[in-house]
């Protein structure tokens, strides 16, 4: 009897095991833990920690609470006139309603296609209204075409009561069909030998105008030193006029004895021969004759 006792004991022991297993489940952080009745949602625990439910009645579905990057592949749009370009960008986006998200997408992977197919669709609608050559200049005003993109994706996710919340939508990169890339190149190149040339055409008239400018003060210089010079050189004659006179009125003898010895300063400047007649008064003053 006690042997078949502790059959059935460890037999409940063993059974309660089962039952306790089946019905706890442990929320994690990060994670939405989904109870399903039958296949239909009844309650939703998003709070770390352990939970029960009914075994063999109820399931337990994990939805990804954080947010995921979804990269889309490479794809070819047509611009405004008609150009191809090749387009990658990539998605963030989080589940907000695990409730709506379960009767309208049920998985991530379903989620992620929904969000490519309205990624692309807002990507090739924004590009086309934008021609090829204002997509890769660097002076483009085209604004901000990630927000715009970002608001239509938004939009339609939304409208369709997906439950999830689209947080970005970016471009990560435009890219050129290889036949397409030399006529880029050659417009580049175009471009910055324009900006080159206006560069070079501002600098010319710039020096233009500072030589010109330079050339005008420094004649104006000239010509105002050039009339002081002459101001100070007729002053200077006419003081020296009035020394002259003032000096020949008071001694006339004396400035004529200084006016022969300037004579002679410049007669026998580099010893000369000088003939002069005998009855020279200029010979007498020389021999010393009265």
């Amino acid at each position: 009897m006690n042997t078949r006792k502790w059959i059935l004991t460890g037999v409940g022991a063993l059974l309660l095991i089962i039952l306790l297993s089946g019905s706890m489940f442990v929320v994690g952080e990060g994670q939405y833990k989904v109870v399903l009745k039958f296949g239909e949602a009844t309650r939703i625990h998003q709070s770390p920690g352990i939970h029960f439910k009914i075994p063999f009645i109820e399931s337990v579905r994990t939805l990804p609470k954080y947010q995921r990057i979804y990269d889309s592949q490479p794809t070819t749009i047509l611009t405004k006139d008609k150009k191809p370009i090749i387009v990658d960008n990539y998605s963030v986006w989080r589940i907000d309603d695990p409730h709506r998200f379960l009767r309208s997408l049920q998985t991530v992977s379903a989620a992620e296609g929904r969000i490519g197919d309205a990624v692309y669709n807002a990507v090739r609608r924004k590009l086309s209204e934008i021609e090829y050559g204002s997509i890769i200049s660097e002076t483009t005003a085209r604004g901000d075409i990630n927000d715009e993109i970002t608001q239509i994706v938004r939009d339609v996710a939304e409208n369709q009561s997906y439950g999830i919340d689209i947080i970005d939508v970016r471009i990560k990169k435009t890219d050129l069909p290889d036949e397409n890339k030399q006529s880029v190149y050659n417009r580049m190149i175009s471009d910055r030998q324009s900006i080159a040339a206006g560069y070079l055409s501002e600098g010319d008239e710039q020096s233009r105008k500072v030589t010109s400018n330079a050339d005008r003060q420094a004649q104006e210089l000239i010509a105002q030193a050039e009339a002081d010079a002459k101001k100070i050189v007729a002053e200077g004659e006419k003081e020296a006029a009035r020394i002259y006179n003032e000096a020949y009125g008071k001694d006339p003898k004396f400035y004529k004895l200084y006016r022969t010895l300037q004579s002679y300063t410049t007669t026998f400047k580099g010893e000369p021969v000088i003939m002069l007649p005998a009855d020279s008064p200029y010979t007498r003053i020389l021999l010393g004759e009265r």
